[in-house]
């Protein structure tokens, strides 16, 4: 499979002590990000480092479909922890985890890997939520991605049955589902690209259909570690 066919996200967002990062990111890096990678249905693994106030960590799975993350072979890993996996998420905080569904894609993946997130949570607060979401697809997310140091956007929307199942590993880190509805992910070739004057532009020309954005948290983050499934 590649990348590009990857239809289901699972997010998690997590806060680490620096006293405990160096242990949480050996045990990403060395077991588990290869555990799930290796799990059937499974496309890439990325972790990212926020920046400023965003949370320690953003870790993202992109799979076939949202199937992929109820199937009996993840829930079999989620269920079954290896005793580092258990030791290491016992330092995770503040911890936030969405199973999405992919919306809408445009742009191009960068030859290589984007260095740079820009990560939008939000909900649409309006009757009409369906108009809301056909205006970001037609002409928001296209004028984003069309500003030069954008590679792609991606708009997620959360499946909420799949985001809600409990296990032992959620048992023992206590995160569970956020609050908001979508997530838009913005891969990007400069740090806090939505800071830039071109990129407050297009929210500015936008500001009526960004209006109806409710419950927003954004963030930016740097990409710290990637693995693809093997081949």
């Amino acid at each position: 499979m590649k990348p590009y066919e990857a239809k289901g996200m699972m997010a998690f967002w997590t806060d680490i002590d620096a006293e405990n990062l160096l242990e949480v990111q050996k045990w990403h890096n060395c077991e588990h990000m290869t555990e799930r990678v290796s799990i059937p249905g499974f496309i890439v693994g990325r972790r990212y480092r926020g920046i400023d106030d965003a949370p320690t960590f953003f870790i993202s799975y992109e799979t076939r479909d949202t199937d992929v993350l109820q199937s009996d072979a993840y829930l079999q890993a989620l269920n079954n922890s290896t005793p580092w996996t258990k030791h290491a998420l016992t330092f995770f905080k503040n911890s936030i985890r969405n199973i999405y569904s992919q919306a809408t894609l445009m742009g191009t993946a960068p030859a290589t890997e984007a260095p740079f997130n820009y990560v939008l949570r939000f909900n649409i607060d309006s009757d009409d939520e369906e108009r809301v979401l056909r205006q970001l697809k037609a002409d928001y997310l296209p004028a984003l991605t069309a500003l030069p140091d954008v590679f792609r956007s991606r708009l997620y929307e959360i499946d909420e049955k799949i985001s809600s199942i409990m296990t032992d590993e959620r048992e023992i880190y206590g995160g569970g589902p956020g609050q908001q509805k979508y997530l838009l992910v913005v891969e990007t070739a400069v740090a806090c690209a939505s800071e830039a004057d071109d990129w407050q532009q297009v929210n500015h020309e936008f500001s009526d259909l960004r209006s109806y954005l409710s419950d927003r948290y954004e963030e930016h983050s740097f990409l710290e570690f990637v693995m693809y499934a093997p081949d």
